[in-house]
């Protein structure tokens, strides 16, 4: 299982800051490095920057929304990273939120999982170099980008629901989690996709799942902490569905948190349940934890 780090410098920090934490990430010898795109930095354009900055590091969105941007655009977009990095990207996508795309986008979130079935038979094409020719309900494409000499952009997705990923498995190379904890991988989402994967004679697909985590002899102060950190995952439905499979009253209820070693063992654990990549978030607050919580997660490697 390889371990990444989850950054969040594209919202609250500077285009610096993320190059800045990609490069701490590769020196001290982190597999992956994933950035969210939420209200903040637009994630593909600073990750092509640190791409540009920073020589060996795979590079991650998790995950840029797909309603707001055409697949042919995104495809564009992350084609031009792909080339920045020196072929290092990894497409995170995802459909948000129907809050998100429709009280604040204005935009319709009718039928999600015919979108995204849709907008994969676009943009994979596309980010494969191919020319796209499709038509659907929604797209109707017939195009070519001129991108060139760059390897495929992988793309994986944030599918959690049973149909979502059956999409994934068929359509792009692989899910990434969030608000989902280990009894629910091992359960739901591992057998699923890989079972879909087998269904459609595809590769084995990548399970990136991404848990905070905390090195700490406070545990219960950590997860009081994480409870206000991350609160309003657990209100969103898509998450609320993980959560329940999982027993978790909320987010704060998956936390890794413990000693050095109770983290290190609930993190190996990932990987015999068949997590390909973990990505961890880091949300302590105290220097001690947080330096503690890295020199963890760097023994792992």
């Amino acid at each position: 299982m390889r371990i990444g780090i989850f950054g969040d410098a594209v919202n609250s920090g500077t285009v610096d800051q993320l190059v800045d934490d990609v490069r701490t990430a590769e020196s001290q010898g982190f597999a992956t490095f994933w950035s969210p795109q939420i209200f903040g930095l637009d994630a593909l354009t600073a990750l092509a920057v640190a791409g540009h900055e920073v020589p060996r590091i795979e590079l991650g969105t998790a995950v840029v929304p797909t309603y707001p941007r055409h697949p042919m655009m995104l495809a564009q977009q992350a084609l031009t990273v792909q080339q920045a990095s020196g072929g290092r990207l990894c497409l995170g996508i995802g459909l948000s939120h129907q809050i998100v795309i429709e009280a604040l986008m204005g935009m319709s979130f009718e039928k999600p999982v015919r979108h995204l079935r849709e907008y994969l038979s676009v943009l994979g094409p596309l980010v494969r170099g191919e020319g796209a020719s499709f038509q659907g309900e929604v797209y109707k494409v017939q195009i070519g980008l001129s991108v060139s000499g760059i390897p495929p952009v992988p793309v994986v997705v944030a599918a959690l629901g049973e149909q979502m990923l059956r999409v994934a498995a068929k359509l792009a190379d692989g899910t990434l989690t969030w608000c989902t904890g280990p009894a629910t991988l091992a359960s739901h989402i591992v057998p699923t996709i890989r079972a879909a994967a087998d269904e459609f004679e595809r590769p084995a697909p990548r399970v990136i799942a991404a848990l905070p985590v905390c090195v700490t002899s406070d545990v219960a102060g950590a997860k009081e902490r994480a409870s206000g950190i991350f609160a309003m995952y657990g209100q969103l439905p898509s998450y609320r569905a993980m959560l329940d499979k999982e027993g978790a009253a909320g987010p704060a209820d998956i936390v890794i948190a413990g000693s050095a070693a109770e983290v290190g063992e609930r993190i190996a654990a990932l990987g015999a349940i068949g997590v390909t990549d973990f990505a961890a978030v880091e949300f302590s607050t105290d220097p001690d934890e947080a330096a503690a919580t890295r020199e963890l997660l760097k023994s792992l490697l």
